[in-house]
């Protein structure tokens, strides 16, 4: 018996660590995409004001500022995604989630993070595999390789999994200790 509860009590301490370490980090790589996104907004809003300059002043287009302004916003697009996701800041519904018992929005958030994963597996699976298909293209005007460019997919849904799962654990541990 004695063996059972000290199992028992080490397995429960082990889960609460990989809940602490998964969260911090996720939180440490939440951190870091945050000031990236700050990098990378400020260079896409450097670039296009160059461009309007150099176009409207200048008269004289640079060719390879649109091409780069439109990838820096897909990675600020899928990069921004991960950082509303881990600040719950996404639009939804709870009309239904609001009238709900505690009980049953426990189960509802367990399922949607359960959703979410899935999705986001699906991202990575299929991203992966787009990357993949395109290896063999370059960007017309700045010549980079364009899975580069889309290696964001499987990438922001690496970053989303790690969310998902962080948060379905902080989930399973809030249920557990009530």
């Amino acid at each position: 018996m004695f063996e059972i509860s000290s199992i028992k009590h080490r397995t429960s301490c082990n889960y609460g660590e990989k809940v602490t370490f998964l969260e911090k980090l996720s939180s440490s790589v939440n951190h870091r995409i945050e000031y990236l996104l700050f990098v990378l907004g400020f260079s896409m809003a450097l670039i296009v004001a160059t461009q309007v300059f150099f176009r409207y002043v200048l008269n004289h287009s640079l060719f390879w500022s649109e091409e780069l302004a439109r990838y820096i916003l897909v990675w600020l697009t899928f990069l921004g995604t991960t950082v509303a996701y881990r600040r719950k800041v996404h639009p939804g519904v709870d009309i239904f989630y609001c009238k709900m018992r505690p009980s049953a929005r426990q189960i509802a958030a367990i399922v949607v993070h359960l959703a979410s994963i899935a999705l986001f597996g699906i991202m990575i699976f299929y991203g992966c595999q787009f990357a993949y298909f395109i290896r063999l293209q370059i960007s017309p005007a700045l010549c980079l390789p364009k899975w580069t460019v889309f290696s964001i997919i499987p990438v922001s849904g690496l970053i989303l999994m790690l969310h998902g799962i962080t948060f379905l654990l902080n989930e399973f541990k809030m249920r557990r200790e009530k």
